[in-house]
């Protein structure tokens, strides 16, 4: 299916995950409220409303859907930097400098999507080929960890080129894996999980969801010791979470819309941000805000926004073009762990619910101002100073906070 890019208009998830009311010291005020479930308003994002985009690949309610959005309608022709952010526009607004030293060589990434994209390998060499990002170790698997036997294809190529090359803007140096599942059903994918696991992976991320879901997979693939997993909190907005982003083992990573004028970057919350209270997983010990007795997403967050987007070349659906959604910040964020360095010791995201008031304000911007949705002003929508639901804890500031 080479040649013009395939999308399939979303079925725009409707299932709602309760959120509970409150703030705390570090949160917003109290006179910020939040809204529980039946009384909670979901509001499309305006990345929808305004026809900015679309969903890259089918969107089934409850089950495993991809979250890459391709700029919407006819866009003139693009190359690199043209079609979006570049590496270099990330790597200046994290403060992350990949290309110097050793940084992140032998920390292995992996991806792990469904069906195959088969250029995915050549993709990334013309990528890293325009950005200046020299070459790297990339292998792909099928999710029984062989190196041939792909699966078929599934709709998911547009997502799957994009995961490798945001890996790749954040760590350069950083071996890649990409894990290919039969198929976009849950069990296959928790077999590739487990599979990554198996091949080596210190760091695993996930750009698909389970919207209205948080038992779509098997928890216990997404738990084990000493591997960070991260998973995008999806594109719906507030209160849309689900599996895997949900889950108290796994980093959830929210959006921002990136901004520059002159040399100088600056972000706001993503309008499309998964954010919210995800009723039926226990709150973890190292979550302290209040206005959520369950757990609390997002952790942290990056680019995901669609004014314009990140850059992203696919020969298979038609070369470059911009692309936007959560599922470019988390392989972003899986990359700036792999420059730090220490994924086994981390324990999903609990350093970046500790750190310290000195050290959060040195690793990490706090973003304030933007929303995601209806929520009575919460913090659990609404981007304010501290924690906010749809950037987390903020974006890099350096790797530190990693």
């Amino acid at each position: 299916m080479n040649g013009t890019i395939k999308l399939v208009a979303p079925l725009v998830a409707a299932l709602a995950i309760a959120a509970c009311s409150g703030a705390s010291s570090n949160m917003p005020s109290a006179g910020q409220t939040g809204t529980t479930g039946s009384s909670a308003s979901h509001v499309m994002p305006l990345w929808e409303a305004q026809g900015l985009a679309r969903h890259a690949c089918p969107q089934v309610v409850g089950q495993p859907t991809c979250l890459a959005l391709t700029q919407q309608g006819i866009q003139p022709a693009c190359t690199g930097a043209t079609c979006g952010w570049a590496p270099i526009d990330l790597e200046t607004r994290y403060k992350l400098t990949p290309l110097i030293g050793t940084r992140g060589s032998g920390q292995i990434v992996a991806i792990v999507d469904a069906g195959d994209n088969p250029t995915v390998a050549t993709d990334l060499t013309t990528y890293r080929s325009q950005f200046t990002l020299g070459t790297t170790t990339f292998n792909k698997y099928n999710q029984l960890g062989q190196q041939s036997n792909y699966p078929s294809y599934t709709g998911w190529s547009v997502e799957i080129s994009l995961d490798v090359e945001m890996v790749s803007a954040a760590c350069p140096k950083c071996t890649i894996y990409l894990v290919e599942a039969n198929s976009a059903s849950s069990s296959d994918l928790d077999t590739a999980e487990a599979e990554a696991v198996t091949l080596g992976a210190h760091i695993i991320s996930n750009s698909w969801i389970c919207y209205g879901s948080v038992n779509c997979v098997n928890t216990a693939d997404f738990s084990t010791p000493g591997v960070v997993y991260l998973a995008a909190s999806g594109d719906a907005g507030y209160n849309q979470n689900g599996a895997p982003e949900a889950l108290a083992t796994v980093v959830s990573v929210g959006g921002t819309q990136l901004a520059k004028s002159g040399t100088t970057y600056s972000e706001t919350a993503w309008n499309g941000a998964g954010s919210g209270c995800a009723t039926g997983v226990t709150k973890p010990s190292w979550q302290h805000d209040t206005g959520c007795t369950s757990r609390t997403d997002s952790d942290v967050s990056a680019e995901a926004g669609c004014s314009p987007g990140v850059a992203e070349y696919d020969a298979h659906d038609g070369g470059w073009f911009g692309v936007c959604g959560t599922s470019a910040a988390s392989p972003d964020i899986a990359g700036v762990y792999g420059l730090a360095q220490n994924a086994s010791s981390q324990d999903a995201a609990k350093k970046l619910w500790t750190l310290s008031k000195k050290h959060y304000h040195r690793w990490l911007h706090d973003i304030i101002g933007g929303s995601n949705g209806s929520c009575g002003g919460s913090y659990l929508c609404t981007a304010v100073k501290g924690y906010d639901g749809p950037t987390g804890w903020g974006t890099p500031n350096g790797d530190k906070a990693f």
